[in-house]
């Protein structure tokens, strides 16, 4: 299909998604692609500064299609037209950047969890001609959206989706709406959630929102217990897994997140609540400074190597 359907909002219906924008091409970036070529079929452009990203992005989308072959979910035609719909761009390409950007019906920013890097990208498109219709969506997980939106010419299209890793499996998005996203804007994003076979949760724009606001302080405070000698990891994870149900502990789930990741939204909640209770575990933070950041460094909670 070359675009969804939208519904309308009070007559403010946007124009149909034909090409989607995704900046930054790490796992979450790709996954998102992954999901949006797929399900939404619709024309994606992977955008991220390092050309290394993007060699990673493609090798990961291929291999990706044909372990869906294998499985009997695609066939060779399926993954012909799926691979069809992706392509990738340097950021800092700015004459293809100015090609390309005008084109994009909605974006989705996934790149690391800093307000600034964030802002730069927003900064890259609007340079580069983004149209002042189309949505800009953020992957954040923790920063708020109003504060995302106050810089860029069209607040009121600025949204969050916070999907979960890995993208292709995770079933839910965090959709969050900023105090000036407007009603056209909301209705555009749930319906490529819906496109992308994703389920939705909405949140205020409150720090944390709805998943980290709960998660990431539990987390946390398994990282004070080990800290504090109340237990080994494996201990941790195992009275978590067993005796909670959960399908990882809290000390896995922390090293497959990205321990860097868990400590911005510590320090967003921590900051933004004013509230102790939120104070990142001073073991989290030796952790950061130390480079072990979970399965991506090979050394967390955790040893990968």
């Amino acid at each position: 299909m070359a675009g969804f359907a939208r519904r309308c909002v009070s007559g403010a219906a946007l124009p149909a998604v034909k090409r989607l924008g995704i900046v930054g091409c790490g796992q979450m970036g790709t996954g998102i692609a992954i999901v949006a070529a797929r399900h939404a079929q619709v024309e994606v452009l992977g955008l991220d500064a390092f050309p290394a990203s993007l060699e990673r992005a493609r090798k990961f989308v291929q291999g990706w299609a044909e372990k869906e072959v294998t499985k009997g979910r695609m066939t060779d035609e399926d993954v012909k037209a799926f691979l069809g719909r992706i392509h990738f761009q340097e950021l800092g390409d700015s004459a293809a950047m100015k090609a390309e950007v005008p084109t994009l019906d909605f974006v989705v920013e996934a790149v690391s969890e800093n307000i600034d890097t964030k802002r730069a990208c927003f900064d890259a498109l609007q340079a580069a001609g983004f149209p002042e219709e189309s949505v800009l969506a953020t992957n954040t997980s923790s920063i708020s959206i109003t504060k995302l939106a106050a810089k860029v010419p069209r607040p009121e299209r600025v949204i969050g989706m916070h999907f979960m890793n890995p993208v292709p499996v995770m079933p839910l998005v965090e959709v969050i709406r900023g105090l000036r996203t407007d009603a056209a804007t909301l209705d555009a994003t749930l319906e490529l959630c819906r496109a992308m076979k994703k389920e939705h949760s909405t949140s205020e724009d409150r720090p944390g929102f709805l998943a980290n606001r709960i998660l990431m302080p539990y987390i946390n405070e398994a990282v004070f217990a080990l800290q504090d000698g109340v237990g080994t990891a494996t201990d941790i994870d195992k009275t978590m897994k067993l005796g909670t149900g959960v399908p990882m502990g809290p000390l896995t789930l922390a090293d497959f997140i990205g321990l860097d990741t868990c400590l911005s939204i510590m320090q967003v909640l921590h900051r933004d609540l004013g509230d102790s209770k939120y104070r990142p575990a001073p073991l989290l933070v030796n952790y950061v400074e130390a480079g072990w950041l979970g399965k991506k460094t090979k050394r967390g909670f955790y040893d990968y190597s």
